[in-house]
């Protein structure tokens, strides 16, 4: 089975990837519509993407792009602990260091690190920080460093040049897996969590007090909300959807009962997918 994931080699989405899948060929791709894309043609059967994290919130560009290009069935998940390092190549030969590269939420989740040591760096935001440790790998001669995790380290062979460089230590990953299929998943090295349901709920432009009923209808059936979020509809200001994650799996009674209710409404109800939840275990994501 091929499953691709947001790289370069050395990402947490490829050890999210690793984490989920006992077997496969992991191909990276450069962003995550590449990733998605991947999919919708068929050139590989799952995508792994990153979702939200627990410090910087939802990653957009997977919300935005699954909703308005690509709706693919979300089909698992897993969160992965984040541990950050500040990593150099070894052949560089200066003392100071003028620029920090990685992904934006790899930087905002080291920022008081980056005040305390490097306040007057420049920052360079990558796709990835597989993409950044890549980039300092290939550019020794250069006042560099890149901020990513201990398997980008080994796997582009950088020195790190300190630990442990986030600024809260229960900082976490989630990410989805996309297909239009129903595959196996091992879900090795990770614990099971819950099963979820996501759905997409647009409300009516002209109904007062629209999303008050539309979260009664999940709170008298006594199911839990874990996540509610707005994004804009892109038709103009003012304009949103919003995503809900349920606690449990799709039944035959009241998760459906919420969805016939809603549309009663007038809102229109989309289910973006039911489908199991893990956990890596840190130590496993050090590795």
């Amino acid at each position: 089975m091929k499953i691709g994931f947001l790289g370069p080699k050395g990402t947490f989405t490829e050890m999210a990837a690793r984490g989920l899948f006992e077997t496969g060929d992991f191909i990276p791709f450069r962003t995550i519509p590449s990733c998605m894309d991947a999919v919708a043609t068929e050139e590989v059967q799952v995508a792994v993407v990153p979702v939200e994290n627990a410090i910087e919130g939802s990653v957009n560009m997977t919300l935005d792009y699954l909703i308005h290009k690509q709706r693919l069935p979300i089909i698992g998940g897993i969160t992965v602990p984040i541990e950050q390092h500040l990593l150099v190549n070894p052949d560089y030969q200066g003392e100071k260091i003028d620029k920090i590269v990685s992904h934006p939420h790899a930087i905002a989740q080291c920022h008081e690190f980056l005040q305390a040591y490097y306040p007057n760096a420049e920052w360079e935001y990558m796709n990835s920080t597989g993409a950044a440790a890549e980039y300092v790998k290939n550019h020794p001669d250069l006042a560099i460093a890149a901020i990513a995790n201990e398997t980008a380290a080994q796997e582009y062979q950088l020195k790190m040049a300190h630990t442990n460089i986030h600024d809260f230590e229960n900082n976490g990953t989630s990410f989805v897996v996309l297909s239009k299929e129903s595959v196996g998943v091992s879900y090795k090295g990770s614990a099971y969590t819950e099963d979820k349901t996501t759905l997409m709920v647009t409300l009516p432009s002209d109904y007062s007090g629209a999303l008050h009923q539309v979260l009664s209808a999940f709170a008298w059936r006594k199911l839990n909300l874990t996540k509610i979020e707005s994004r804009p509809t892109k038709t103009g200001l003012g304009n949103y959807f919003f995503i809900i994650d349920v606690e449990g799996a799709m039944d035959d009674v009241l998760i459906p009962g919420v969805v016939s209710e809603i549309e009663a409404l007038g809102c229109g109800v989309d289910i973006l997918g039911s489908y199991p939840c893990y956990t890596m275990a840190r130590n496993k994501a050090n590795v």
